[in-house]
């Protein structure tokens, strides 16, 4: 560490109940996008010093420059005793920067539908009480749907999600404040007054030039890649092409190669180019970048200089500070010192990039990984049994998820995997609102979940008592909404040895289409009593050959008995076109009617046929013709007509107790 140039003055501004520090020395490391560290060697007249009244306070340390002062803010992270020195009290702390207390913190919590920025902003810094932040974003963000901190800090997180995005961030000091400034091009930066032009100096020229000055400056570059691809796949556009791409290689050789990268967290192909670009920028800021020594006091992280009289014409132009360690030390030890030229002095090592080149920070925090299966409770409307939309997707809540309410803002539309699933075809069950399932996360991505089962618990129970009924296999629903246990479809089969069934329950409504052949075998396979009984409570309707079908035949073949019942009512047969016969090859037909009567009408004739004899009734008449034909009246017997004829080819015999004749 270089500690060159001018003595300067510095004071420590510490809570005033505490007395007075003095400083010994200071060192500090600070970077783009990452929390500083400031060391302070103090000392104390109290060897009693009360740490809790320091810890968790703010701390500064001013140091004037040329021109003004620079202030060194931080809060007292940690305070150690370190000894003595003569008759003064030596302690140790360390400052850091205000976001580093939510290292302390960690959590598990959802966000639905918000930018970056705004889970930063609004969603960590501010539930934490901070507001010492300041936003100096160029850039437009997309909404996540569905983003998840997941057993992280709160630090973690919001630095994850910062590095995804490109955003970084730096600090601003002042005397009672540190404030936070994000940002993602260079436009956010400034110079510093007085400091806008930084000479370069030779150290060994040092003993003649009396100005803050820069001493090393050392120019680094390396291979690094050309490009970045990203590609994603969005459900709802399963054919579309989410390939992002940033291809911009460097004029040395070997800077074409690219980085390939799945999944991106894009749903839009313009997305998914701007993510390639950040990427790619993040891969290529290790390319160019300068390294540098000296003593400007003011130069600080996030800070714009140019760099003046270099002896390389090219380096004399404007960079951004990216990364300092500063070392600031009292000159009361050192050799030959005089009382009046006691002070401090400063030195520091620094990184910076051209203004020209975009600064992207390093993704340094891994994402949490969820290895394995989870649990969670569907959730949805309060008033309602299925909450879904048109891809079956459910909303849950994870027993993890503190801060969520059990309803439709639970989480975001999360798919459920089905046993089939075609282009409108395959298998579909909907988890319903208070059921548990199964969840697991596409690689591992807390951002990625998806329904793969689900499990009974205590208060969601298997439909049959077990182990007692554990033959029984059932596909059972349940009525919604307000549905009871007596509500209820279900198809079950019932394996137990000897009481083997099949059991098929409709709540209301049964509806069998069989476009070809239907075969029904009760009892036959095993020659096993087979019996088939229908209860019908209302009608039943069975169309055979309906519509456009060539041929709509029934046949039914019964190998005993036929009883058909009809308690109350008519039985109708009505044939349009075709015969009606009714064959009995061993038996008797007998036909009784105990109240009322029989009609029998045909348009052509009707034939009664035994043997040889005959009666045929036709639209001509009635004709009688048989071996015999006998008519008996037991009591009268008339026969009338206007024309009558009574012929015997052989014999007439009239015969009666009187015979009239007129």
């Amino acid at each position: 560490m270089a500690e060159q140039g001018q003595v300067v003055t510095v004071q420590v501004h510490s809570p005033p109940d505490q007395g007075t520090f003095t400083l010994r020395s200071m060192k500090m490391e600070d970077e783009l996008g990452r929390p500083f560290r400031i060391e302070l060697d103090l000392q104390h007249g109290s060897f009693e010093v009360d740490f809790d009244e320091l810890l968790g306070k703010p701390m500064c340390v001013e140091m004037e420059t040329e021109g003004g002062v620079r202030f060194f803010h931080g809060i007292v992270a940690l305070i150690e005793h370190a000894g003595a020195a003569s008759r003064f009290a030596i302690y140790k702390v360390i400052l850091r920067p205000w976001p580093w207390l939510l290292t302390r913190t960690h959590d598990c919590r959802i966000w639905l539908d918000k930018t970056v920025p705004e889970i930063i902003k609004d969603g960590i810094f501010k539930d934490h009480g901070f507001s010492d932040f300041a936003e100096r974003l160029s850039g437009t963000y997309v909404k996540r749907e569905f983003c998840v901190q997941y057993r992280e800090s709160d630090f973690d997180f919001a630095s994850r999600l910062m590095e995804e995005e490109g955003i970084y961030y730096f600090f601003e000091h002042e005397k009672t404040k540190h404030t936070l400034v994000l940002c993602d091009a260079t436009t956010a930066h400034k110079t510093v007054p007085n400091y806008h032009i930084v000479p370069y100096r030779a150290a060994a020229d040092l003993a003649i030039y009396e100005r803050e000055v820069i001493t090393e400056w050392r120019e680094l570059k390396e291979v690094e890649s050309g490009g970045y691809v990203v590609t994603n796949f969005d459900f709802t556009k399963p054919t579309t092409s989410l390939e992002g791409r940033s291809i911009v290689p460097a004029s040395h050789a070997q800077s074409k190669f690219e980085v390939f990268d799945y999944p991106g967290v894009h749903l839009q192909k313009a997305d998914g180019d701007n993510y390639a670009k950040i990427r790619r920028e993040e891969l290529q800021v290790p390319y160019q970048r300068y390294v540098g020594a000296g003593n400007p006091r003011a130069i600080g992280v996030g800070n714009l200089f140019k760099l003046d009289d270099h002896p390389r014409p090219p380096l004399n132009k404007e960079y951004l500070v990216c990364a300092v360690r500063h070392d600031l030390s009292s000159t009361q030890h050192e050799m030959g010192a005089h009382k009046e030229h006691i002070g401090f002095r400063f030195g520091t090592e620094f990184q910076a990039i051209d203004k020209t080149r975009p600064f992207r920070p390093e993704r340094r925090t891994p994402k949490p990984m969820i290895r394995g299966p989870q649990t969670a409770i569907v959730a949805g409307p309060k008033d309602d049994e299925i909450h879904t939309d048109k891809y079956g997707r459910v909303k849950l809540k994870f027993h993890w998820d503190r801060h969520g309410k059990a309803d439709e803002t639970a989480s975001c539309w999360i798919r459920v995997a089905q046993a089939w699933a075609g282009k409108k075809w395959g298998q579909i069950y909907l988890p319903r609102i208070g059921q548990e399932v199964v969840v697991e996360f596409l690689e591992g991505d807390p951002d990625r979940p998806i329904v793969t089962g689900r499990v009974y618990n205590n208060d969601q129970m298997p439909p049959y008592d077990l182990p007692a009924e554990m033959t029984k296999s059932t596909i059972k629903t349940r009525s919604t909404t307000k549905g009871d246990d007596k509500a209820f479809n279900e198809l079950r089969f019932e394996d137990k040895k000897d009481k083997e069934e099949v059991y098929f329950h409709a709540e209301r409504d049964f509806n069998r289409v069989v476009e070809n052949s239907d075969t029904l075998k009760v009892g036959f396979e095993k020659k096993d009593p087979g019996d088939q009984k229908i209860d019908i409570f209302n009608n039943q309707v069975v169309t055979i050959g309906d519509g456009g079908a060539k041929d709509g035949s029934q046949t039914m073949t019964i190998k005993k008995d036929r009883t058909v019942t009809i308690k109350e009512g008519n039985d109708s047969l009505e044939i349009k076109m075709g015969n009606r016969d009714t064959k009995i090859t061993q038996g008797n037909d007998t036909l009784k009617i105990s109240a009322g009567s029989q009609t029998v009408e045909a348009m052509q004739s009707i034939t009664l046929k035994v043997g040889a004899n005959k009666i045929v009734i036709d639209q001509s008449g009635i004709t009688l013709d048989g071996i015999q034909i006998t008519i008996k009246g037991s009591a009268t017997l008339d026969a009338k007509s206007p024309l009558t004829t009574v012929a015997g080819t052989g014999v007439l015999t009239l015969q009666g107790g009187l015979v009239k004749i007129n």
